[in-house]
């Protein structure tokens, strides 16, 4: 064989060579199969050491929590710090691959202001960190929570009785109203009279009986019946949120209607006495239409706000700040319907002589306000009658700046209103949580 031939035959042996790529994969594969899978098993150790530190993260919240409850807040910074301790140490053993964990738990109590910090420290194996000679890895988290410990809180409750309350509730009873007193044009309300005269004579009385002795005969039940029941629930309310909130929430219980107040029950703790007393809230007893007594026509002047509100703010001492060491804070809670109708040399529109019905004057509520008193509003809302003469003449021009006017007397945050076949209970309830949970201690 020539040396050509030879030459030849070489080179082809080595473009064979160069040609084959099987032995390059497998040293390439070779050499990256290992970083590769350090890479993975470093996934797998930080996903589940991140599922670690959520769970503990979730506890360490839970914790701090559990120290700023009403309850272990009124017994200081050694009942918070072992109740957020507790709960801590009683989970954290749910927590699977941690080796011990240190726990710091920091309450602070600083005048109104409840804090608490929970900080924790541990570790975990590492599946795959011996790879790269690390054997465990360092897990902490600190949660922190603030609190205010609810402040105890009188509740002076102002009721409107006069004879416009006493319309029926709902819509159907109105109409069962209107539809007997036929005689009278057609009345909704079950005005209350000890001298009813010869009205609703068909009803067993050759003499007649009132509106409101009708109502009952009919089943009507009325809006005053409603605010009695719904007060008495309120009682209920206010023992409840007291239980849980730890704090103590005093009640009196006044109505008002021609002139002043009238008490239903004196500033108490004992709710339960509230509740019974407030079941004898009832509209005010007139003589006659138009008579107050026998002896007083007073022209059916039967709502003076004024009165009312002077008197309750004398009643109300200066407010403090509801913490333990200091005198509660003060809400005023007055449900009405918003019309005055009394004698009145100032009133922008006198019905005859000096009689005025109009939206009350809010000035008295700025008073109690800048007293530091906030004012809860329950409106329940004047009923409209347009078929009914005296309202188109003396109330319907001013009906819509009645629920505006109430408005401007509650405290922000604090009114609500309630139409005809609205459920009062549930109103005044959500009302009185409100001015509890907007409550805040001010030292």
């Amino acid at each position: 064989m020539s040396i050509g031939n030879d030459l030849q035959e070489l080179r082809g042996r080595l473009k064979t060579f160069h040609a084959a790529k099987e032995g390059n994969v497998v040293v390439t594969f070779s050499l990256t199969l290992v970083p590769v899978l350090i890479m993975i098993g470093m996934g797998i150790d930080y996903a589940l050491d991140s599922k670690i530190k959520a769970q503990l993260d979730t506890l360490a919240d839970s914790a701090a929590l559990a120290g700023l409850t009403p309850t272990v807040m009124a017994q200081g910074e050694t009942a918070m710090s072992n109740v957020a301790a507790a709960l801590f140490n009683s989970q954290v053993g749910n927590v699977r691959g941690v080796n011990g964990v240190t726990l710091s738990v920091t309450p602070n109590i600083s005048g109104s202001s409840y804090t608490m910090r929970v900080t924790y420290q541990t570790t975990t194996n590492l599946l795959f960190g011996a790879l790269l000679g690390v054997n465990q890895a360092s897990i902490s988290g600190t949660s922190a929570a603030a609190a205010s410990i609810p402040p105890n809180i009188d509740f002076y409750l102002l009721l409107d009785n006069s004879p416009s309350m006493d319309i029926a509730a709902t819509t159907a009873g109105i109409n069962t109203m209107v539809a007997n007193t036929a005689a009278q044009g057609g009345c909704a309300f079950a005005c209350h009279e000890s001298n009813p005269g010869g009205e609703n004579p068909a009803l067993g009385n050759p003499g007649g009986v009132d509106n409101y002795t009708l109502a009952n005969q009919l089943g009507v039940v009325t809006r005053i019946e409603n605010m009695a029941s719904a007060t008495q629930s309120l009682m209920t309310t206010a023992s409840t949120d007291e239980a849980t909130d730890n704090a103590t929430y005093r009640m009196a219980i006044y109505t008002f209607n021609y002139s002043g107040t009238t008490t239903v029950q004196p500033l108490t703790t004992n709710l339960s006495a509230a509740q019974t007393a407030a079941g004898r809230i009832d509209v005010l007893e007139v003589y006659d239409n138009n008579w107050l007594t026998n002896t007083n026509n007073n022209s059916d002047t039967d709502t003076n706000f004024e009165s009312a509100m002077t008197q309750i703010n004398n009643y109300m001492p200066a407010p403090g700040t509801g913490a333990s060491n200091s005198t509660p804070q003060e809400v005023l809670f007055l449900v009405t319907d918003g019309v005055d109708d009394e004698v009145s040399v100032s009133c922008s529109q006198p019905l005859n002589g000096t009689r005025c019905q109009q939206p009350f004057n809010t000035a008295m509520c700025t008073t109690v306000k800048n007293r530091g008193i906030r004012i809860a509003v329950l409106y329940t809302a004047y009923l409209p009658l347009p078929t009914n003469t005296w309202y188109n003449s003396w109330i319907a021009p001013f009906q819509s700046q009645i629920s505006p006017n109430m408005q401007s007397c509650a405290s922000p945050g604090l009114f609500f209103s309630v139409t005809t076949d609205g459920d009062i209970t549930a109103a005044m309830a959500q009302l009185f949580n409100t001015a509890v949970a907007t409550a805040h201690l001010t030292q």
